[in-house]
């Protein structure tokens, strides 16, 4: 990507997660990284392009930020909550809540390309859920990444009210893993 395009993409992640996205328009995003509205279209095509590759940067990063927390857990099972921990580490530098939740809500046409990018984010948290699941030996891998998923999502979804119910979010999923481990379960049900 160009300097220009580093620039452009930088002021629209801080405008739309700061302002929203509706909120914001290309004028905006142009004053504030220093470029022409010519430069940005001829960048991005169109306000709708730039806000899916706003978003897919960003999930590119949480992504990222996701895998170093799975990656430093000592045990298969520590690895299946090690997204909660992701989040309270990108929750310092990120407290307007979940930009991916934002857009859903800001853009609910399921063919609009940021609507597919925040849709398919969530779609990667279940699968990375149900993956970790599955290599910690977890009974019903599947149905314990929806419960976690819908457990992340509360915890992230809460987190602008100042109510820091993560710790307790953490607990209920290490406890719903526990249970998935325990002795006498079978994997696969």
């Amino acid at each position: 990507m160009t300097p220009a395009g580093r620039r452009i993409l930088a002021a629209a992640e801080e405008l739309f997660y700061d302002r929203g996205i509706t909120a914001v328009g290309v004028d905006l995003i142009a004053e504030h990284s220093g470029v022409t509205k010519r430069t940005l279209y001829n960048r991005f095509g169109s306000k709708e392009h730039l806000v899916a590759a706003y978003l897919t940067e960003r999930d590119r990063r949480w992504r990222a930020h996701v895998r170093a927390a799975v990656d430093a857990c000592d045990t298969p099972a520590e690895a299946v909550t090690a997204p909660f921990e992701a989040l309270r580490t990108w929750s310092r530098t990120h407290t307007r809540g979940c930009a991916f939740i934002n857009a859903l809500a800001e853009l609910p046409d399921p063919s609009h390309p940021a609507h597919r990018v925040a849709a398919h984010q969530k779609l990667w948290l279940r699968n990375l859920f149900a993956e970790l699941a599955t290599a910690a030996g977890c009974s019903r891998p599947a149905t314990l990444a929806t419960q976690l998923l819908v457990l992340h999502e509360g915890a992230v979804a809460t987190q602008p009210l100042s109510l820091d119910c993560l710790p307790e979010t953490t607990e209920l999923a290490r406890a719903l893993v526990r249970a998935g481990t325990s002795p006498g379960t079978s994997p696969g049900r």
